[in-house]
């Protein structure tokens, strides 16, 4: 067992609290003075050297900091994980890590849960939503590392997700056979090289909000993405978001906002 579980106050993680939260529960005598004082302290960051955590972040968006991974050592990430466990972050996410980095991470955190095609990493959930479901929709399998980062974001997030892959336009009938299935979502995202034309598609097929996503999958004349990105962005159907290049990460999490947002009203 981490060193971190067994210093882990009695309270469960499902728990873990916001500041109102936290003085409520204080005030009703379930928690020590002590150890409100110890969830108070790193507010509004931790400074942990070489990286100052945003502490604060869940009280003002909702969401805690998530950590991207990419061109961080294994000692830094460990690092990071330790401070949000620390000050009681409901969730810990971690995105663009590859397997070698995760099998050290794993050692320190022994509850932690890898999804290899999404890259990325978590510690716990957020409650679920009750707003609806995030739709997400490749147009092949190739897109679905980028798929799978936006999808696992959301159910981090506390999203429902419905999965619906390599549904692309060169067969467009595909996609056009779940459209009851589409029309139950409450967002959608669309995640697609090549041409990226499968947003424009799925636009004009639903009336609820669309998250465009371009990867870089294609032949040369595709630029890595580019042409996919300036498709979307010229898309004919109206009221369409388009994230950057492979940014799955991105369209996970606009996602749950608009959920979250959607629930609450």
């Amino acid at each position: 067992m981490s060193s971190w579980i067994l210093k882990a106050p009695k309270y469960p993680r499902s728990n873990r609290m916001n500041v109102r939260q936290l003085l409520l529960n204080y005030k009703k005598g379930k928690i020590k003075l002590d150890d409100v004082l110890a969830q108070l302290k790193n507010l509004p960051y931790d400074n942990i050297g070489f990286a100052m955590i945003d502490s604060h972040r869940e009280l003002r968006t909702g969401f805690p900091e998530v950590i991207y991974c990419e061109n961080k050592s294994v000692e830094q990430i460990i690092g990071i994980v330790t401070s949000m466990i620390k000050n009681r972050s409901k969730i810990v996410f971690g995105t663009r890590i590859d397997k070698k980095k995760f099998v050290e991470i794993k050692k320190r955190f022994k509850d932690v849960v890898y999804n290899a095609d999404a890259r990325a990493f978590y510690i716990g959930q957020l409650e679920k939503q009750s707003s609806g479901t995030v739709m997400v929709i490749s147009a092949g399998t190739s897109d679905l590392p980028v798929a799978e980062e936006a999808a696992l974001t959301a159910e981090v997030l506390g999203c429902e997700v419905d999965r619906l892959y390599d549904v692309g336009v060169a067969g467009v009938h595909r996609v056009l056979s779940h459209k009851e299935r589409i029309n139950n979502a409450n967002t959608i995202i669309v995640v697609a090289g090549m041409d990226g034309v499968l947003p424009s598609v799925v636009g004009g097929l639903v009336g609820v909000p669309v998250i465009a996503v371009p990867t870089s999958v294609g032949y040369g004349a595709s630029y890595q993405g580019l042409s996919a990105l300036l498709s979307m962005l010229n898309s004919c159907a109206p009221g369409i978001a388009v994230m950057n290049i492979d940014n799955g990460f991105g369209a996970g999490y606009f996602a749950s906002r608009i959920n979250r947002y959607q629930g609450q009203t």
